[in-house]
């Protein structure tokens, strides 16, 4: 990585993976609730979780959240989108969001590539 480069797949997960650990431990019930929606809200059904990880990648990109597109980058990349996917769905997520769009749309296919690297 130059010193003009950022890491928006492994390396925002890991960081947040320490504050995130602290403050499930005092809030336990609630990440638990969570951990249930996201498992609900991810099962295979009329959707498969690969379309389901490309919805949330695009909605993480509309509301500019790092975290959740490092995740869901992952989670496509894991899923078997391709690039090409990845792309499609970066474009609905420029659509809907405009200009914060074109700020986090590269940051969501770095985080892609990174996760897709075998």
């Amino acid at each position: 990585m130059t010193e003009h480069s950022h890491d928006h797949g492994r390396g925002v997960l890991e960081q947040l993976a320490g504050e995130g650990r602290e403050l499930r431990a005092l809030i336990p019930g609630v990440y638990e609730g969570f951990g249930q929606l996201h498992k609900a809200a991810m099962a295979e059904g009329k959707l498969d979780r690969k379309v389901k990880e490309l919805m949330a990648l695009s909605i993480g990109i509309a509301l500019r959240c790092d975290g959740c597109i490092a995740s869901h980058a992952r989670g496509a990349a894991i899923h078997g989108a391709t690039e090409e996917e990845v792309a499609e769905a970066i474009g609905v997520a420029l659509l809907m969001s405009g200009g914060p769009g074109t700020v986090y749309g590269p940051r969501a296919l770095s985080a892609f590539r990174d996760f897709a690297k075998k």
